[in-house]
């Protein structure tokens, strides 16, 4: 009998920021690592992460995730103290550090978490280059994706 677990995608997303896509503009995405405890990765493949207010901060010319919560778990030792809202360094390589570092202080853009997800074994979070959205830009954006829609639903209708 095969082995069902080699056919398996080896992405596994954990969790989406979803509203990002709405209130900016991904200029361009990274893949980077995280440096985590044993109780959060524990709380990672129990689910227990939300990312919607997370963003990532410089310093020291090193990056760091900011406002990402992980929820300890209730087995979680109690001579360990857990934080849940604990800033966590993220493993990028110097060219993609540089990079980030002078779009977020020469560009004035923002880096904000996209999703995190499982690469086979390893914890990966994929952040983004992101210019904010106006209001009149939100409204255009929700336009066009009704618009969309609407085409779509008119060309389903002609084509019966």
């Amino acid at each position: 009998m095969k082995d069902n677990n080699r056919y398996k995608s080896s992405l596994t997303t954990i969790a989406q920021n979803k509203r990002v896509y709405h209130e900016y503009f991904i200029e361009n995405d990274f893949e980077a690592g995280l440096l985590l405890q044993g109780w959060e990765v524990k709380s990672l493949r129990a689910g227990k992460v939300h990312i919607n207010d997370s963003y990532v901060l410089f310093k020291d010319s090193e990056a760091f995730l900011f406002g990402a919560t992980f929820q300890p778990l209730i087995v979680a030792s109690s001579h360990i103290v857990c934080y849940p809202m604990r800033t966590r360094k993220l493993l990028l390589n110097r060219r993609e550090l540089n990079y980030l570092f002078g779009q977020v202080h020469r560009n004035s853009y923002t880096v904000v978490t996209l999703s995190l997800y499982w690469r086979k074994h390893l914890a990966k979070i994929k952040i983004g280059v992101a210019k904010g959205k106006k209001q009149y830009d939100k409204r255009r954006s929700i336009k066009e994706r009704e618009w969309q829609l609407h085409k779509a639903r008119l060309t389903k209708y002609y084509y019966r």
